[in-house]
């Protein structure tokens, strides 16, 4: 039997919070506090029916709540489990530093070095195809079709994103970005070899529910998420060289930022 932590007391039936709102709420604090470790098992339906005197359909209202929240995922037949914390730490000032590159990596490979985890990429599609307006007006205005590299990447055999980027054909066609694998250091690589020294990054980043689509891609559990970002990479001649539109599970991510004071 699970030992229950002390901090699971009792409901109070005169409150206005429904009990098994209660119920999730002191879940949720031992989570927070860490007296469940992640991974591991919250007590079983039948002990918090027994701890809290309620029925086995008011403990299920509280384990799909902490679901929905991301908090736990349930596996069948064996019971409730903490959902592990974010493992890639995403550091905005310095994945693209050009250090990286001369390296060879790419941003994803410095992240997942850091979080001592095993990087993978699949799912990877490249092609011509005509630009959105968006796309377009984000790469100046005048693109009218581009290359479009789409790809997932996966860390330790989970997914945890699914980056689409679009080029101008004029810079990308007939060269190794065009190419499955553009070789060391990735396409921003690749870019500054053809001459497009780049110079900044713009960002545009918010959280929303995933579609259909994006659950299945990133096989996300219920509850959970995603960071969406649309990235827009600049040359030293202020020419955009490249939109990447990314989703990421949220749960897989920290994004953490260096902000001057001045």
């Amino acid at each position: 039997m699970t030992a229950l932590p002390s901090s699971l007391g009792a409901v109070d039936p005169t409150s206005d919070r429904a009990v098994f709102r209660q119920i999730a709420d002191q879940l949720r604090e031992a989570i927070d506090r860490g007296r469940f470790a992640e991974g591991e098992k919250l007590p079983s339906e039948a002990e918090l029916v027994e701890h809290y005197g309620v029925s086995r359909m008011t403990v299920r209202n509280s384990f799909s709540m902490l679901q929905g929240e991301g908090l736990v995922r349930a596996e069948h037949g064996k019971g409730v489990f903490v959902r592990t914390r974010p493992p890639v730490r995403r550091l905005a000032s310095d994945r693209f530093a050009r250090r990286h590159r001369e390296q060879g990596k790419s941003a994803f490979l410095v992240e997942a070095d850091a979080a001592g985890g095993y990087p993978q990429v699949d799912s990877l599609e490249v092609k011509e195809e005509k630009a959105t307006r968006d796309i377009s007006t984000r790469l100046g205005g005048s693109v009218r079709r581009v290359l479009v590299r789409r790809r997932r990447y996966l860390l330790d055999g989970r997914p945890v994103e699914f980056a689409t980027s679009y080029l101008p054909l004029d810079i990308a066609r007939g060269t190794r970005i065009a190419e499955p694998n553009p070789g060391p250091g990735g396409i921003y690589a690749r870019l500054e070899e053809l001459g497009h020294r780049l110079d900044h990054f713009d960002e545009e980043i918010r959280a929303r529910m995933p579609t259909p689509t994006e659950v299945k891609t990133l096989q996300l559990a219920s509850g959970v998420p995603v960071i969406h970002l649309i990235r827009t990479a600049y040359d030293t001649e202020k020419r955009a060289v490249e939109v990447c539109d990314t989703v990421m599970a949220a749960d897989a991510y920290v994004l953490s930022y260096r902000l001057p004071a001045t």
